[in-house]
Formats: structure tokens, C-alpha cells, sequence
């Protein structure tokens, strides 16, 4: 009786195996192609996290005039990753037309 059971609870490893033999995509292929169709929203990430940091640390160190311009920095790679994240769904869209 063990036995049976042990095959029933992993039907679900064969199926996965199974499933995996038809070519899945990992995480890592999938970061790697997403970011080769639309290099711009890594780059508007990067550049906001780097706005963000700098302005931080200016803020943390007395510099509020720097902080200021670095936050406004900030919120423009913000619209920038934003309108590089439609642009890329868009054509995306469009050439599965």
C-alpha cells in the first residue's frame, strides 16, 4: 500500500519532466530575452536606482541642493522606463499582428 501511494504523490514529478522535455524556458533564458527585445527598460531601472541612491546619499550627507536635482533625475528614468515598458508591449503587440 506504501507503495502506491508514493507513486500517486509523484505523478506530478513525471508530468513535470515530461512538461520539461517540450523545450520550457527558464528564468534566466527568459530574463536574457526579454531584455535583448527591449534593452531600455534595464537601463531605466539602472538609471533610476543610481538617481535614487545618489540622491539619498546627498540628502544623508547635507547636500539638499543636489538631493533636489537628483529626485527630479529620479522621476524623469522613471518616465523614461515607463514610456521604453509601453513602446516594447506595443511592438510587441504589433508584430504578433
Amino acid at each position: 500500500m506504501g507503495n502506491k501511494q508514493e507513486e500517486v504523490e509523484f505523478d506530478w514529478i513525471t508530468l513535470h519532466d515530461q512538461m520539461g522535455l517540450m523545450g520550457t524556458e527558464t528564468t534566466k533564458d527568459k530574463f536574457i530575452r526579454k531584455m535583448k527585445e527591449n534593452p531600455f527598460v534595464p537601463i531605466g531601472c539602472l538609471a533610476t536606482t543610481a538617481a535614487l541612491g545618489y540622491g539619498i546619499w546627498s540628502f544623508s550627507s547635507g547636500n539638499t541642493k543636489m538631493s533636489q536635482m537628483m529626485m527630479r533625475t529620479r522621476v524623469a528614468a522613471q518616465g523614461f522606463t515607463i514610456v521604453a515598458l509601453l513602446v516594447g508591449l506595443g511592438l510587441s503587440i504589433k508584430d504578433k499582428k
